[in-house]
């Protein structure tokens, strides 16, 4: 499997959990040899401004977090350009799925999951997307960007169940997207902020999403959310992308 990546995610660019070091070091090593890793290349202004206004890109730039945000905004788009015809993930950071049009929180900056569903629509290689958000908190900047728009749908699963979250997922996944994203915040693990999912179930949701890509003839991809106890987002970021091989 394709992972998009580059060294420059190693840099801690800001005090943010998000950004610690050690973090993106323990998904690196537990996907080497696992993952074919592919240098991400920034997403264009293009790419950007149809997601976010010109006073949020400017704000994003006056903190000099642009080419980092860029960057991992563009390791997103690849993603989804690959996930077409075959899974793959974006090993980015910053995080995007607080990004909203005009503002952003949670550790984010630029809304890498719509700046890449956007850059499809527009070339004309989607007529329908499905987003599963399984981040522990609600993409908010997601739904902002993209929730108006009818061929997007979007599912944020919210049970504190084990089996009832893994069932909504399953419930709700279609059988008619030409794209499945998954926005993959792995902060509700069991050893993580939420205290819900087991490593298994992010297996269990990426074999989930490869199969409904498959009934829908359709593509999927994974870009890097949340996720911040070092000791097990890297088996979590695994587990998922066996299940989308499988």
């Amino acid at each position: 499997m394709k992972v998009y990546f580059h060294d420059d995610f190693y840099e801690s660019y800001c005090a943010d959990p998000a950004a610690a070091p050690g973090r993106i070091e323990a998904v690196v090593q537990a996907l080497r040899g696992k993952g074919d890793f592919v240098d991400a290349v920034p997403a264009s202004r293009t790419d950007i401004i149809a997601c976010h206004t010109d006073q949020h890109i400017e704000h994003v730039r006056r903190q000099g977090l642009y080419e980092i945000a860029a960057l991992a905004a563009g390791g997103a788009v690849q993603a989804a350009e690959t996930g077409l015809a075959e899974p793959c993930f974006a090993l980015i950071r910053p995080p995007g799925h607080h990004a909203s049009s005009g503002s952003a929180w949670g550790f984010c900056y630029f809304n890498n999951m719509a700046i890449a569903i956007t850059r499809l629509k527009r070339a004309g290689k989607i007529s329908k997307a499905f987003i599963l958000d399984f981040d522990l908190h609600f993409g908010d900047g997601t739904v902002n960007i993209l929730g108006k728009f009818p061929w997007v749908s979007i599912l944020n699963p919210s049970s504190s169940d084990r089996a009832r979250y893994l069932k909504e997922v399953e419930r709700t996944l279609p059988d008619d997207a030409d794209i499945i994203g998954i926005s993959a915040g792995f902060d509700n693990h069991l050893e993580d902020w939420g205290g819900t999912l087991a490593t298994e179930d992010y297996r269990e949701m990426g074999k989930m999403v490869r199969e409904a890509s498959e009934r829908s003839g359709g593509g999927c991809f994974a870009i890097l959310e949340g996720g911040y106890n070092h000791r097990v987002i890297g088996q979590n970021a695994r587990a998922l992308i066996e299940g989308m091989e499988t």
